[in-house]
């Protein structure tokens, strides 16, 4: 079968969706991954994988109606030319437009993958409701006749309801995110010395990024051999963006390392004590904190769709509440006052993510509800050692339909929605 993938930045296809790609080529398929822009790394590591890779040119923060109409021409060329069997998109552009391409050229299977909703349903852009609606509409059109829209959250179901993006009976299902690669991301031992909290997103506003900076100050009053790092690239695109002259002002307001961004975040994730997310954007289920629990790390995050998901409170990290510097501040004293909560919870983490997110697992579900596996994934002890739950508990990947939430966040209700 022939497998188109669109993505909206070439780095993400093999950063993001690289052991995806591979598990789609182990499975027989012929895959051609798309991105706008070009990237001989990428390229390379796509050409070793024995995927195919094709540009089509996006504006990927723009609005402009003549570029988003050169964009889905441009999807609909390429559909004629590569005549997939099934398309496989995520990011909002990509599932957009390609999702309309497929519908115009009578792709027999589209699916979209919703990682977030992302700015313009955050609280930033509420001002923006022209632009929401319209948004809106598009996402609708795009996923009228999807074979299933893969959410990672147990909010973004509903929410995308009452926006009316999907109905009630569409084949929505949940994924615990993108998966973690356990090999790569390895259980490191603990730094000895000083407590070290990092931070690792792109660099805007609205991933908690001042509150972090303000908490920083408070604690280092009391604590002065306490370290605060942010890891993350400058962000100019988006309109909460922070750029390197404010980056530079902020590292001399505030008792906080910036780290330029990196392509390997391995080593200052098993250089810090806590990783922190203090996010208010409207996330699908951050990568960065499975990262971090891969890693064996204590995670304190916002009580948010997406970043609330993977955390049980008070066994593998601590939930605060948006913008609340202070309690910000409370949380990360806790560990300060009781460095043994580190290794605990740490460990909690660990195995959290090998029974719940290990990224093999999360590609199975999701080649399993596309029917892209060569073999029936249907093996009773198969099935279970993917759920990483008991063989009575549902399923993450079955239709969220079928699965109402009952309350409460983390792992422990990783199949409700």
């Amino acid at each position: 079968m022939k497998v188109l993938v669109l993505s909206s930045l070439a780095y993400s296809l093999t950063n993001f969706r690289g052991a995806l790609l591979r598990e789609l080529k182990a499975n027989g398929h012929h895959v051609v991954a798309v991105a706008p822009d070009g990237n001989a790394a990428v390229e390379a590591e796509l050409a070793n994988w024995g995927v195919g890779f094709r540009i089509v040119p996006m504006d990927r923060t723009g609005t402009s109606l003549i570029g988003d109409a050169a964009l889905l021409a441009a999807y609909t060329r390429l559909m004629v030319a590569e005549k997939p069997d099934l398309v496989l998109a995520y990011t909002q552009k990509p599932i957009i437009y390609g999702g309309i391409a497929a519908r115009l050229m009578c792709v027999p299977r589209f699916y979209a993958m919703m990682s977030g909703l992302g700015y313009v349903f955050s609280e930033a852009a509420a001002h923006r409701r022209l632009l929401r609606r319209a948004v809106a509409r598009l996402y609708r059109e795009a996923v009228r006749r999807a074979r299933g829209v893969f959410v990672f959250n147990a909010d973004d179901r509903q929410d995308m309801i009452d926006l009316g993006i999907v109905h009630e009976h569409q084949n929505v299902v949940r994924v615990p995110g993108s998966g973690v690669d356990l090999e790569r991301f390895a259980l490191a031992p603990l730094p000895r010395g000083r407590m070290r909290f990092l931070l690792v997103g792109r660099l805007m506003r609205d991933k908690g990024v001042q509150e972090f900076l303000e908490a920083a100050a408070l604690i280092r009053r009391d604590h002065a051999d306490v370290e605060f790092c942010i890891l993350g690239h400058y962000e100019t695109a988006n309109p909460t963006g922070i750029d390197e002259v404010e980056c530079a002002r902020l590292s001399r307001q505030f008792p906080v390392q910036f780290i330029p961004g990196t392509s390997d975040v391995r080593p200052y994730l098993a250089s810090c004590s806590v990783f922190v997310l203090p996010s208010y954007y409207r996330e699908g289920l951050p990568r960065t904190i499975l990262e971090a629990m891969a890693t064996g790390r204590p995670v304190i995050t916002t009580d948010m769709p997406g970043c609330r998901d993977p955390i049980i409170e008070g066994e593998n990290g601590f939930l605060i509440s948006p913008r609340d510097t202070a309690a910000l501040r409370r949380a990360m004293q806790r560990f300060i006052d009781d460095p043994e909560l580190v290794a605990r919870m740490g460990a909690r983490s660990r195995s959290l993510a090998e029974k719940v997110y290990d990224v093999r697992k999360v590609n199975h579900q999701l080649l399993d509800e596309m029917d892209l596996l060569r073999e029936p994934w249907n093996v009773p002890d198969a099935v279970s050692a993917a759920r990483g739950v008991d063989a009575d508990a549902p399923l993450v990947g079955t239709p969220m339909a079928k699965a109402p939430r009952e309350g409460g966040t983390g792992p422990s209700q990783v199949a409700a929605g």
